[in-house]
């Protein structure tokens, strides 16, 4: 094995958080398109517990993509999703956050309509005492319904703060975002300043947002 290969690839050894036995953390360097360099991390113990995740170890200039979704073709637009990136549906009040357990992920528009979509069905059923929740649950639906038909059209915008996400259309729009813009945004990670002693913890785990 090289040195190059010893340090993509490696373990680690902690105690399970359920049974307190030794649990063995493997870590595994990758490289694949639009994310750069990442890392896998997994573990499973002989109790049943399992850990996935997967760590951007690249760090770009903070960037907003911004689409406007008029079509069925539009449906088809690649998106690129990061552990960090915020996706916003304006017309829709939607606000889809990092989170502490968010996960990264290659797909088209469509793919984050249908994944909004389940989520919303979740909230509205939890609101279902809450009559004015629950009729915008129900309101929510229609219109991601009639957009993944491409006859409701809506913005769908991405902002990461790494620069990790992207939507990839001939019809984008993009730009860089001010420090001060990006540093409102979740991460979903622990972020090291270089520039501050401190450390700063995002855990929010907050998925969505019902607007009243």
């Amino acid at each position: 094995m090289t040195d190059n290969e010893s340090c993509r690839s490696f373990e680690t050894r902690t105690s399970c958080p359920l049974c307190h036995e030794e649990l063995i953390i493997r870590w595994q360097g990758d490289k694949i398109p639009y994310f750069d360099e990442v890392m896998y991390i997994t573990a499973v113990c002989q109790c049943s517990f399992r850990f996935a995740d997967t760590l951007i170890l690249s760090q770009k200039e903070p960037m907003r993509y911004e689409l406007k979704v008029e079509g069925l073709e539009d449906l088809n637009s690649r998106v690129v999703r990061s552990t960090s990136g915020t996706i916003r549906i304006p017309e829709l009040g939607i606000h889809v956050e990092p989170g502490s357990v968010s996960d990264s992920y290659i797909t088209n528009i469509e793919g984050v309509l249908d994944r909004i979509y389940q989520v919303v069905i979740t909230a509205t059923k939890w609101a279902k005492d809450e009559e004015e929740k629950h009729l915008k649950g129900l309101e929510i639906q229609k219109a991601l319904e009639e957009a993944m038909e491409g006859k409701y059209p809506l913005t769908v915008i991405i902002e990461d703060p790494f620069g990790n996400s992207a939507i990839i259309s001939d019809k984008v729009k993009s730009c860089v975002l001010e420090k001060e813009e990006a540093g409102h945004l979740k991460t979903g990670m622990i972020v090291f300043d270089v520039n501050s002693s401190e450390m700063e913890l995002d855990a929010s785990d907050s998925e969505h947002q019902l607007k009243e």
